[in-house]
C-alpha cells in the first residue's frame, strides 16, 4: 500500500458566517494525482491554501508527512513548506526578473546555501525538464501563456518539492498548450515521483493526469472516485461538469 502523505479529516473553513468548507475528508498517496473540481467559489482553492499553511481553518485537522498542521510553529511549517512546490493560477512570476533569475531567486532563498555553479546546473536542469532551456534569459513579458506556467513549474522543481499543489494549470491556454501542460503533470509523477492536488475546471485535465476526483458541492465531497467512475455517475452535479 502506498505510503499517506497528505490527510484531510472533517476540515471546517469559514468567513465569518459563510461555511466555505463544512468537513471534507481526502487522502494523498505518494506518486499519486487527485484532482479536484467544483463550481467558481466553492473552497477548492481555499482547501489547497489550508494543506500549506497559507490560512487558518476552523475544524477538522490536516496531517501533512504525519505532522498535524494545528498549532504548527512558525519554523516547522516553513521546512513542512520547502517539501510543497505551489503553482498559483497566474503563475506568479516575476515580471521584472528574467526567467533564470526567477528561478536563481527561490534556490536563494533556501535555508541550505548552494554555491553558483550548483545553481547554475539545478536551473539548467529544470528549465531543460519544461522545454525552457532556450529561454533562460527572457523576461516573462517576452514568452506566452504555456511558458510562463511552465517557468513557474521550472521554479517550484528547482526546490525538489515530494508535492505540488496545482491551482488551475491550464486556465487561458490553448488545448494544444494544455496538452504540454497535462503531459508536464504526468512526467512530474512518473519520472520525479512527484504527488499533486490539481485544482482546475478543465475536464480533459482531469481525464489525463488524475488517479481520483474529488467534486466539491455546497462544502461537502459529493463524489470521490476515478474518472471512469465520474462518467457513469448518476450525479446531477457530475453530469453538468461532464456536458
Amino acid at each position: 500500500m502506498r505510503e499517506e502523505i497528505v490527510s484531510v479529516e472533517g476540515l471546517k473553513k469559514s468567513f465569518g458566517s459563510n461555511e466555505v468548507l463544512k468537513g471534507v475528508d481526502m487522502q494523498l498517496h505518494k506518486q499519486e494525482n487527485i484532482a479536484v473540481i467544483g463550481r467558481s467559489g466553492s473552497g477548492k482553492t481555499q482547501l489547497l491554501r489550508c494543506i500549506i499553511g497559507l490560512t487558518d481553518f476552523q475544524g477538522g485537522q490536516i496531517k501533512v508527512f504525519g505532522q498535524q498542521l494545528h498549532g504548527i510553529r512558525q519554523r516547522e511549517l516553513y521546512e513542512l513548506r520547502g517539501k510543497i512546490g505551489y503553482l498559483f493560477q497566474s503563475g506568479a512570476l516575476y515580471d521584472f526578473l528574467s526567467v533564470r533569475d526567477n528561478l536563481q531567486f527561490a534556490l536563494k532563498r533556501q535555508k541550505h546555501r548552494k554555491s553558483q555553479k550548483e545553481i547554475n546546473e539545478i536551473i539548467e536542469l529544470n528549465l531543460e525538464r519544461v522545454g525552457l532551456e532556450n529561454s533562460m534569459e527572457k523576461m516573462p513579458s517576452e514568452l506566452s501563456g504555456g511558458m510562463r506556467k511552465r517557468v513557474a513549474l521550472a521554479r517550484t522543481l528547482v526546490l525538489e518539492p515530494e508535492i505540488i499543489l496545482y491551482d488551475e494549470p491550464t486556465t487561458g491556454l490553448d488545448p494544444v498548450t494544455s496538452q504540454e501542460i497535462y503531459e508536464l503533470i504526468i512526467e512530474m509523477k512518473e519520472r520525479l515521483e512527484i504527488s499533486a492536488i490539481i485544482v482546475t475546471h478543465d475536464m480533459k485535465c482531469v481525464e489525463e493526469t488524475a488517479d481520483k476526483v474529488f467534486m466539491l458541492h455546497k462544502g461537502f465531497f459529493e463524489f470521490s472516485g476515478t474518472f471512469e467512475e465520474l462518467k457513469q455517475s448518476d450525479n446531477e452535479m457530475a453530469k453538468a461538469f461532464l456536458n
